[in-house]
């Protein structure tokens, strides 16, 4: 993988109100595959990573962990969705938010937060995404 995939576009993010709480939304349009923002934090803790149990955390390789509950990191916004339009991604010690297809201006950005992390922070109340929402 090349290091340009994981240079993020100049796209303009909003944090306003979804369905779930805060949420971040794009006012441009940005294409399949684009690299959309950085998800930063500082360094997790032992306890922290031994724990594993904050809502921010994200691992950035086999040993080490980022803390995103920041200021400054605004893809801490982003919500889980079952039917994601971004995935996380990235070279070890860092993660990209990247388009998994054409997003729309004005679309809520979101990404799948995976098992280990439903189970552990989502599933007690149930997913609340648009794609599991329309279920119940």
């Amino acid at each position: 993988m090349s290091r340009s995939k994981y240079i993020p576009g100049d796209f303009t993010l909003r944090v306003r109100k979804a369905k779930s709480g805060k949420g971040l939304f794009t006012e441009d349009r940005i294409p399949k595959g684009a690299c959309i923002i950085e998800y930063i934090g500082k360094p997790a803790s032992l306890s922290e990573m031994a724990l594993d149990s904050g809502k921010y955390l994200f691992w950035t390789s086999k040993f080490q962990m980022i803390n995103g509950n920041i200021p400054a990191n605004t893809a801490r916004y982003i919500n889980h969705s079952c039917a994601p339009n971004c995935e996380a991604d990235g070279p070890p010690g860092r993660i990209f938010i990247l388009a998994l297809r054409t997003i729309k201006p004005r679309e809520e950005l979101t990404y799948d937060y995976g098992e280990e992390y439903f189970d552990k922070h989502l599933a007690p109340r149930g997913c609340r995404c648009t794609q599991c929402a329309g279920k119940k």
